[in-house]
């Protein structure tokens, strides 16, 4: 039986590389962002596009995230695995210049989209059969240690971590299973310009050292093909030369 995953926020970045990588290990994918082309494009990098079906949506938007999970159970019959990538970051400004909307964006695309579809996820895993399933969810090292001017990426990071130990928890009894990967300085849209120059604690501006993006991608579906018996609750991966331990 075919394996099937969700992946969101896979028009770019994590999103794509995850899902390349989880279509060479023969999986049948789901791919949800807002933005279709690039989704399209996304599939037309994967190995086998007749086990990809591409859902435009928001992960902030409740009923596009029903829409999303039920197209897939519609398509493909079960779900197996959730990637909980889709998130945003914002420019390293002192929180006291933040604006309050800035903040609630980035709190709505990491952390309540996370919650909107890992309850979605949840609903599947417990009602399907077999039953169970594994939901990742993309952390980051700001999870544990910020940058600076970083607060709303932060936070919304610290909380992920606390979803993914309640997921995990409360889906025990369940066979229902969660990991948080937790990722530096991966080379993408989102974290490439620290390649040019990152801010850092002590007010220098520094380039940092970066790694291919495909090497998480292959992560993500290492864990993803591990049996439910089998719980990574935290996977880090980071170029080797970025500052984070010590960080400060």
């Amino acid at each position: 039986m075919t394996k099937v995953a969700i992946v969101t926020g896979a028009s770019s970045g994590i999103g794509r590389a995850s899902a390349i990588a989880l279509s060479k290990a023969g999986w049948s994918i789901v791919l949800f962002a807002r933005r279709i082309d690039d989704l399209n494009e996304t599939k037309s990098l994967c190995i086998d596009s007749e086990k990809v079906h591409v859902v435009q949506g928001n992960v902030t938007d409740e009923e596009d995230v029903a829409k999303l999970f039920q197209t897939t159970i519609n398509h493909f019959g079960r779900l197996d695995v959730l990637f909980n990538n889709a998130g945003i970051s914002a420019r390293a400004i002192p929180i006291e210049e933040m604006p309050l909307s800035q903040f609630q964006n980035i709190v709505n695309v990491n952390l309540i989209g996370n919650f909107l579809c890992t309850r979605e996820a949840i609903k599947i895993f417990k009602s399907q059969t077999p039953q169970g399933g594994r939901i990742i969810n993309n952390g980051s090292i700001s999870a544990y240690t910020p940058r600076p001017h970083s607060a709303p990426y932060t936070a919304t990071k610290h909380a992920v971590l606390g979803m993914t130990k309640s997921t995990l928890l409360d889906g025990r009894n369940f066979n229902i299973t969660c990991t948080q990967i937790d990722i530096g300085n991966a080379q993408t849209d989102m974290a490439g310009s620290h390649s040019g120059g990152a801010l850092q604690p002590n007010g220098q501006v520094v380039p940092e050292h970066m790694m291919d993006v495909t090497h998480v991608g292959e992560a993500v579906a290492y864990i993803a093909d591990l049996p439910l018996g089998v719980t990574v609750l935290t996977f880090n991966i980071m170029a080797t030369r970025m500052p984070f331990v010590g960080r400060g």
